[in-house]
């Protein structure tokens, strides 16, 4: 039986469910045909394929990374592409797999940040865990990529700095701990009780 058989349009559903359970199948079985055939119908002319199999694809990449690193090209072409779905799962898909794939992605790494500066809500929080993760791989990474967050945060929306800070702080070293940390203190006024007391607990976290 053909594997796009079992996503979630070709049954009929709404729902996302057959996708994950395909997904955890794929993984579980470490079924790489499977995989290759997810990753290739990305480029089908059917809309809901499409959408069915980034999602299969990022879901796997949550519970083995591994399996799907190999692919991190392809998610960083859907970056450009003009279906939203698709750029925000494809940046989903590269969250799970930065470490993995971090020489990839560090070679387009201005693609990745031009997705995240022009992306939709989702593909900017899944594109500061992207860029968090690979700054965390290695001193040069960090040294290229931690600017860009820092300038993010310090420009970001109020209301997101609670959950970007939080997410850029794999990313934190003794190296970049004051720059991180003033930026956060610059952006205090605008924040909410709430969103304080998060930003708050990150101070308590970096000691």
């Amino acid at each position: 039986m053909s594997i796009v058989s079992l996503l979630a349009s070709q049954l009929g559903r709404n729902d996302e469910e057959p996708n994950i359970e395909l997904a955890h199948r794929l993984a579980n079985e470490e079924d790489h045909a499977g995989i290759e055939e997810i990753i290739e119908n990305l480029a089908c002319k059917n809309k809901a394929i499409q959408h069915d199999c980034i999602k299969v694809a990022y879901e796997i990449g949550e519970v083995k990374p591994e399996l799907i690193s190999k692919y991190a090209q392809t998610f960083i072409e859907l970056l450009t592409s003009r279906d939203n779905r698709l750029v925000w799962g494809g940046m989903t898909a590269l969250a799970t797999i930065a470490e993995a794939a971090s020489e990839t992605m560090m070679a387009h790494l201005n693609t990745v940040q031009r997705a995240m500066k022009l992306g939709s809500v989702i593909t900017v929080d899944k594109g500061v865990v992207t860029l968090a993760k690979l700054a965390a791989v290695s001193k040069s990474n960090n040294d290229e990529v931690f600017p860009f967050l820092l300038d993010h945060l310090a420009n970001c929306r109020s209301k997101e700095v609670p959950q970007h800070s939080e997410s850029t702080l794999v990313a934190v070293t003794d190296d970049n701990k004051e720059d991180f940390l003033s930026v956060l203190r610059r952006r205090e006024p605008e924040l909410t009780a709430a969103q304080l007391k998060r930003v708050k607990q990150i101070y308590k976290k970096l000691g």
